[in-house]
């Protein structure tokens, strides 16, 4: 929502100061100038973008809208799940954690959990992590570099969405200037028809550069950066995850394996230490702890 508010108020202040000059808003509306800046801006997109990466790129622009991921109570969910996890393997040895790593969508732990359970990806990365300890395939020591890996090669293909993006907001004070130019030719064949109908036609021309500078500046670039915003909280979401594997896999008892975590995040999210002992004492009791 912080989105659509940042767009109201870039949009209300052009049109605002341009009224507050004397400009009436109507004379902005040239639909030719719309068509072709948004349709080359499209274009671009297809262009430049295999299939997956334009999937992807939708799929942030909605989360964008909507205000993205990891929020302070996914990352407290995040820590109770893995807590409730790590004493059913301390408790009933790794293999009692077979039948949730085999049936995940059925699992009776991770279904207390929808801020988990709603993206698939999060439970193929926890399910990935926890399959190699329970096989016995890995060693501890090896289990960290190997989830690294993994989440590295995750933010690569994330980011590939947010050059696209870039590369429109680059373009689009030149596709401004390319909308102009056609405008200025429609100019140049009327010109016999008297200093109104250039005017007006001069008028769209100048739009279409309007138009390019405000899209990239005004909204394709900062979308791009609250992508990447959102993108850096999902994947500290699966660093906890990592750190917090890693750690019970070389022995630390579970609440301390979910300290590690905890400390791993970022004050906006990162819930204190008596509010995680808190939460954990009273889960601690109702799993018979």
């Amino acid at each position: 929502m912080l989105l659509i508010l940042g767009y109201i108020i870039v949009l209300g202040s052009t049109l605002g100061g341009f009224i507050l000059a004397g400009g009436n808003p109507v004379l902005l509306l040239h639909v030719s100038e719309f068509v072709v800046i948004g349709g080359i801006s499209v274009g671009l997109l297809v262009i430049a973008s295999p299939s997956q990466v334009l999937i992807a790129i939708v799929k942030d622009i909605k989360s964008a809208l909507t205000g993205g991921h990891g929020g302070a109570n996914d990352f407290l969910d995040l820590m109770k799940l893995l807590y409730e996890v790590f004493m059913v393997g301390r408790r009933n040895g790794l293999i009692a954690l077979d039948e949730h790593v085999t049936d995940p969508q059925n699992s009776s732990i991770f279904n207390k959990y929808p801020s988990f359970t709603h993206d698939p990806r999060r439970i193929e990365f926890l399910v990935n992590a926890l399959r190699p300890i329970i096989d016995g395939k890995i060693k501890p020591d090896q289990l960290q570099d190997l989830l690294e890996s993994e989440i590295e090669t995750m933010e690569d293909e994330a980011h590939s969405g947010i050059d696209v993006l870039n590369l429109v907001a680059d373009s689009l004070p030149g596709i401004g200037i390319v909308a102009a130019v056609l405008g200025i030719i429609n100019t140049m064949a009327a010109i016999a028809d008297g200093p109104e109908k250039v005017g007006a036609k001069v008028a769209a021309a100048l739009t279409g550069t309007f138009l390019g500078v405000l899209g990239a500046y005004g909204f394709v670039g900062p979308l791009a950066k609250r992508i990447s915003f959102n993108h850096k909280a999902e994947f500290a979401y699966y660093n906890t995850m990592s750190s917090a594997i890693s750690g019970f896999a070389k022995g630390l008892a579970p609440i301390m394996a979910v300290e590690i975590a905890r400390r791993s995040l970022e004050k906006s999210v990162q819930p204190s230490a008596d509010e995680l002992e808190n939460t954990l004492k009273a889960l601690n009791a109702s799993i018979g702890g």
